[in-house]
């Protein structure tokens, strides 16, 4: 089992946020971009946070969303839709959309907006 796993949601998420705010974009925005993928909302993330959820009770209280599978590319040198752990590829689904973020990605893609 990988230590990240076990790793608090809440000690990652200030680094999360100071990569987004120092390329220009918005505490709001991360936490749009997470409730996105996770299904949570304002208070329900700030709950996992304050409770100190693993990445594994994180994510194994998400709704992730149906169009997850949408994100694609890589992270740490692993193509995400190449990653056979169910719990790894969320974790790098996160990271990936906190890529894109803080690369300037318009909102619309990095939400897997689809025309109807």
């Amino acid at each position: 089992m990988s230590r990240i796993f076990t790793t608090a949601v809440a000690s990652v998420y200030p680094l999360y946020l100071a990569k987004v705010e120092r390329k220009g974009r918005t505490k709001a925005e991360l936490d749009e971009v997470i409730g996105w993928l996770t299904g949570y909302d304002e208070a329900a993330l700030e709950t996992r946070l304050q409770s100190g959820a693993t990445f594994e009770d994180f994510f194994a209280d998400a709704r992730l969303n149906e169009n997850a599978p949408l994100i694609t590319g890589s992270i740490c040198g692993v193509r995400v839709e190449t990653i056979d752990d169910p719990l790894m590829q969320k974790i790098r689904y996160l990271d990936k959309l906190v890529d894109e973020l803080a690369k300037g990605k318009p909102m619309e893609k990095i939400l897997r907006v689809t025309a109807a």
